[in-house]
């Protein structure tokens, strides 16, 4: 049951600090398993290394533990910069000192200050200082911060850190169909089930979006595109809502009843874990795409492209159909993301059913900050159909 919950809904909780600070250790005693190599070799944890787990009071979470800050191994200068990357998608931050502060401990609490993201500093091996009180008073002094005094070997000031961990995790409920139906709203799921689709189960988005149906007392009702008008007239009123996959847009508008509100997966997602208004104004750049023009697609997941992949296929087509065979394209998926996104026109992003809203929002800002106009695949699929101000998008 605790790992049932997927890693993108888990608040995220990211370690940092120096070699051998005691972040693994805290790891494993946080998890109570061994999910990091502990060593007093310096470089030890090489990649971000994360656990799923379950904290009561705030339920479920993913732990994530970084490389050194000060790693001076061959590959440290990579692996610091991974530790940076990990701020993309950290909802509380725990900056494990060994000591007196250094310089990289507090330029990462700093840049924490400035993401907005909560931090909770502590001291590790703090059983072994002498004069504790004084360290906690420079300590606070520099960073606006109270330490925790904690020992993740022995486990002691481990429940005070939960503490703190549990206040400062706690966020708002978010609804993926917040506003689009109510309980006993009828609700029809559109959902292609071609060779992009997993075989023997459904995607991530139509998953999350039929259990949160459920709970919330509606009645969905699912079928593919090609059994839609079948189902429609099966019923004896039309339902209030339909969500669809974006790449049956088009076929789905054609056959909606007037009465039915028409939405789809990915926009709802990106209301859910982005920014939809900036979504809507951001596919207004292609007003000025011309064939020199340059576009990026960012995908959440990685997987192996399929014959009608979204990102990979259907997208570019309809955009070089709309510009010409000559528009530069690039894609990347997962971690991949370019720090300079000034080369592009337009950054066109998934749905992002696999990141939680903290890594959506800083790729968002990335964009925002460099003048860079981003929308996401539902709302650019609903403008190149020219149904965009026909279906629902907030």
């Amino acid at each position: 049951m605790m790992q049932s919950r997927a890693n993108a809904e888990r608040v995220h909780i990211a370690i940092f600090g120096r070699c051998n600070a005691g972040k693994s250790t805290l790891v494993n005693r946080l998890t109570g398993q061994d999910v990091s190599i502990v060593s007093a070799i310096a470089g030890t944890t090489t990649d971000p290394v994360q656990k799923a787990i379950e904290i009561t009071g705030l339920g479920a979470v993913l732990i994530i533990d970084t490389p050194g800050l000060d790693d001076s191994t061959q590959l440290g200068s990579e692996r610091v910069a991974r530790t940076a990357r990990v701020l993309d998608r950290t909802d509380v931050a725990i900056v494990l000192l060994q000591g007196a502060i250094e310089p990289s401990e507090l330029a990462i609490i700093e840049e924490c200050r400035t993401r907005e993201i909560p931090v909770i500093v502590a001291i590790s091996h703090s059983d072994a200082i002498a004069d504790s009180e004084s360290l906690c008073r420079d300590i606070e002094q520099q960073t606006s911060h109270k330490p925790l005094l904690i020992s993740p070997l022995r486990g002691d000031g481990i429940d005070k850190l939960i503490e703190s961990i549990v206040a400062l995790g706690q966020s708002e409920e978010r609804l993926i169909t917040e506003g689009f139906c109510k309980a006993g709203d009828r609700v029809l799921l559109v959902m292609p089930q071609d060779k992009s689709a997993p075989k023997g189960r459904l995607i991530q988005p139509q998953v999350q979006t039929l259990r949160e149906l459920l709970d919330r007392g509606c009645i969905p009702i699912c079928c593919t595109p090609e059994r839609m008008a079948a189902t429609i007239a099966s019923l004896v009123t039309p339902p209030e809502l339909i969500i669809t996959d974006s790449q049956a847009f088009n076929e789905v508008y054609k056959l909606k009843p007037e009465a039915s509100t028409l939405t789809s997966f990915s926009i709802l997602f990106a209301r859910y874990k982005g920014d939809i208004k900036l979504f809507v104004e951001g596919v207004k750049a292609l007003e000025r795409i011309t064939p020199q023009s340059r576009i990026l697609i960012a995908e959440a997941c990685t997987h192996t492209p399929q014959n009608e992949d979204i990102g990979r296929v259907k997208l570019p087509r309809l955009l070089r159909k709309r510009f010409g065979e000559e528009l530069s394209i690039d894609i990347v998926g997962g971690a991949d993301y370019p720090e300079d996104l000034g080369v592009y026109d337009l950054v066109i992003h998934c749905g992002a059913c696999m990141f939680n809203r903290k890594h959506v929002l800083s790729r968002i800002e990335r964009a925002r900050k460099q003048g860079v106009a981003i929308t996401n695949y539902g709302v650019i699929l609903a403008a190149l159909t020219g149904i965009l101000d026909k279906v629902r998008t907030a």
